[in-house]
């Protein structure tokens, strides 16, 4: 999967891009890591307790040149995508990653559609 300017997962109600404004000390400010090979990632669960090894994971990566990024929900050890948006019973994961994604674009690094 490559690098894309907008994002919607499956199932959401939004679609999100960077913010036109957005900087690598913001990307970092946020919780970002950079990379060895100098991409910006971020990885966040979405469980209700953080503490948990178990459940879903938000995964962010954005590129170097801070004009693209991979977004997606894995499951916890990272291998597989999951849907978190096709059941009810997955409502406190799906309003977690509202929830985080609405603190990133209070804080101009992300826009959503």
């Amino acid at each position: 999967m490559g690098y894309e300017t907008k994002i919607k997962l499956p199932g959401s109600n939004y679609t999100y891009n960077l913010h036109e404004n957005v900087k690598r000390f913001s990307l970092r400010d946020n919780g970002f890591i950079e990379t060895k090979q100098g991409n910006f990632q971020l990885v966040r669960p979405l469980d209700a307790t953080p503490q948990s090894r178990e459940g879903f994971k938000l995964k962010i990566t954005v590129n170097k040149e801070i004009n693209g990024f991979k977004m997606s929900i894995t499951t916890a050890n990272g291998l597989r995508s999951v849907d978190i948006f096709k059941d009810e019973k997955y409502k406190m994961n799906q309003d977690k990653f509202y929830f985080l994604m609405d603190g990133m674009i209070e804080r101009n690094v992300f826009d959503k559609e």
